[in-house]
């Protein structure tokens, strides 16, 4: 789907609107047909979207001069203004109940494309809790995961730090508008994930400020994300608990690490472990469960692909990857070998493709195409 600026500016003034969610954002564009219809006098025959009066008053006197500045401020290098529908909106995020109309990102637009697992928990965590927090984050990513937390002190932070230490790509979601980063002791953390090619997304927009309601919200963004959410030490009402119930809500997998009975920060976790969670002792439980799911993780996430028999656009270096699988299956060692790119780099674009549904992954770490007709002359579909 394209959009012209024109229809991009009128979506950013009517997401700004007071009292416009992302349900009423989303009845409005099905009433209309599009934003710019909205405000060409269509919004007196929207008497049955049952707007308050606050909200047409509003829609009356569009913040023209807030759109025009979002759209100036995705002018700037690196920043990116993403609308649900196009090509670039995260496919998994989609899906969620009221996925968010618009998304604000920083840095690299394509990680948000990548596999995710999100690593949440306490901001005041043991010592212990902030080393599990980074050595599962190293791993993980090691794998080929993308890393995705909140930027807040503590167990979100040192996710993005193990993330990081192993080269890998972490996002960051945030409860505030791109203009800053809260809290300031973590500016220096943000750049660093800029640095390593990852990314900072906000469904506000750049002004807006620092607001305690925001913050819950992001949450459903960080589990809707990803392919399943690790709690590691949460107290009992911990918030960290609110991405869980997200994540359970999105149908996601959600893990969580045991620990002393007598650590009120462990509580959290065995409630979740009590009411299904994965019980998790090291960063192999979350590879194997979620490779057990594999095949509807991969049916989740291109639902457009696998119903118009669309085949993804492949870049050069993904192209060099699936060209190294056969249908029958192949080592990893053996794809690192014929494509000639590294370690990570391999393992995390056969993520990559078996997402898009263009490979499978078999017994013992090894790959194989998907047996597809249309496919055959692979080299001329992409």
């Amino acid at each position: 789907m394209n959009i012209d600026i024109e229809e991009l500016r009128c979506r950013l003034a009517l997401y700004r609107t007071p009292g416009i969610g992302p349900s009423r954002y989303r009845q409005l564009l099905q009433m209309a047909g599009s934003a710019t219809e909205v405000y060409r006098g269509k919004v007196t025959g929207l008497d049955n979207a049952k707007l308050p009066e606050k909200t047409r008053k509003a829609l009356r006197a569009p913040d023209w001069a807030g759109a025009t500045n979002d759209l100036e401020w995705a002018q700037q290098q690196s920043n990116h203004i993403v609308s649900l529908g196009s090509s670039n909106y995260p496919e998994l995020l989609s899906q969620i109940p009221d996925p968010p109309p618009i998304l604000f990102i920083k840095g690299n637009l394509r990680a948000l494309q990548l596999p995710q697992i999100a690593i949440v928990g306490s901001r005041n965590p043991t010592h212990q809790g902030r080393e599990n927090a980074f050595r599962f984050a190293k791993h993980l990513s090691a794998k080929g995961y993308a890393i995705t937390s909140g930027l807040a002190m503590g167990v979100d932070a040192a996710s993005h730090e193990g993330c990081i230490s192993a080269q890998g790509v972490t996002v960051s979601v945030v409860g505030t508008g791109l203009n800053q980063v809260y809290p300031r002791k973590n500016i220096p953390l943000a750049e660093k994930i800029l640095e390593s090619n990852g990314a900072l997304v906000s469904e506000l927009p750049p002004d807006a400020p620092i607001a305690r309601e925001n913050f819950p919200r992001r949450n459903r963004v960080i589990s809707g994300l990803s392919l399943g959410t690790l709690v590691v030490e949460a107290a009992q009402g911990s918030g960290s608990l609110i991405t869980t119930d997200f994540a359970l809500e999105q149908g996601r997998e959600v893990f969580a690490i045991p620990g002393s009975i007598h650590n009120p920060l462990a509580k959290g976790c065995h409630a979740l472990i009590k009411q299904g969670a994965k019980l998790v002792e090291s960063a192999s439980d979350i590879l194997d469960e979620l490779a057990q799911n594999s095949a509807t993780l991969v049916a989740r996430t291109s639902p457009k692909q696998a119903s118009s028999g669309e085949r993804p656009l492949l870049t050069e270096t993904e192209l060099a990857v699936y060209s190294a699988v056969d249908f029958e299956p192949t080592g990893i060692d053996e794809v690192i070998v014929r494509s000639g790119l590294a370690t990570e780099t391999v393992s995390s674009i056969l993520l990559v493709l078996e997402l898009q549904g263009i490979i499978v992954s078999q017994m013992g770490g090894q790959y194989s195409r998907v047996v597809r007709e249309e496919m055959h002359h692979e080299r001329e579909c992409f």
